[in-house]
């Protein structure tokens, strides 16, 4: 049994895997910087989502709305770089933030 309910939830589960992908794919050297500022966004998705969903209220809907724009962020990220497996990185994120527009808050 978890004591987070958001650990249960399949975009969260899917965010972290995003996340951990970021960080543990070889990138382009020319697109460190990208890699970067993808890392930032990526783990922003899963923090403000899980803050979001504990916090609840007006804060939490914010931190869901911060969560699906850094989605979008890494997902503009994966696109200028563009190289072997952003394709479907960025579907998952396109479905990650379909998933946080759908959740509501406690």
């Amino acid at each position: 049994m978890s004591y987070f309910t958001f650990e249960t939830l399949d975009v969260y589960r899917l965010a972290v895997q995003v996340a951990r992908w970021m960080r543990t794919t070889r990138w382009p050297a020319n697109a460190s910087h990208l890699r970067d500022q993808a890392i930032r966004a990526a783990d922003s998705v899963v923090l403000n989502l899980a803050e979001g969903l504990t916090r609840g209220g007006r804060a939490g809907v914010n931190h869901l709305r911060i969560s699906k724009a850094s989605a979008g962020e890494a997902y503009a990220a994966l696109d200028v770089a563009d190289f072997a497996g952003c394709a479907e990185k960025r579907a998952e994120l396109q479905r990650i933030a379909a998933m946080i527009s759908r959740l509501r808050v406690p």
